[in-house]
């Protein structure tokens, strides 16, 4: 084993004004960072099939206007607009299936 103060493969972290040397796995090193969300971008917070679309490309919205329905594991999960707007791109269809964080909706 060699030394720590030698070992190339160790990596020099911050915590609380505390330095520490540690080895970063290789999972650690390959995560995917995190990313703050746009709220102009409607995802899918669950997979299911896209059972209704209540809006049109180029419609004004208002908060709190049904956009879509989403069912998954036989319940229906009706998607709000979250702020007053307009739709720019619908990305989905009728009888969709669709993954967790897909775009489904792009506000202007």
């Amino acid at each position: 084993m060699k030394h720590p103060k030698y070992d190339k493969n160790l990596e020099h972290i911050n915590i609380d004004m505390t330095k520490y040397k540690t080895r970063l796995t290789t999972k650690f090193k390959n995560r995917k960072f995190y990313t703050k969300a746009d709220p102009r971008m409607i995802k899918s917070v669950i997979p299911g099939t896209v059972r209704r679309i209540y809006v049109e490309e180029g419609q004004k919205v208002e908060k709190g206007e049904r956009l879509l329905v989403l069912e998954a594991m036989k319940m229906r999960n009706y998607l709000k607009a979250p702020f007053l707007g307009k739709i720019k791109k619908i990305h989905v269809e009728m009888s969709n299936v669709v993954y967790k964080d897909q775009l489904l909706l792009e506000y202007e």
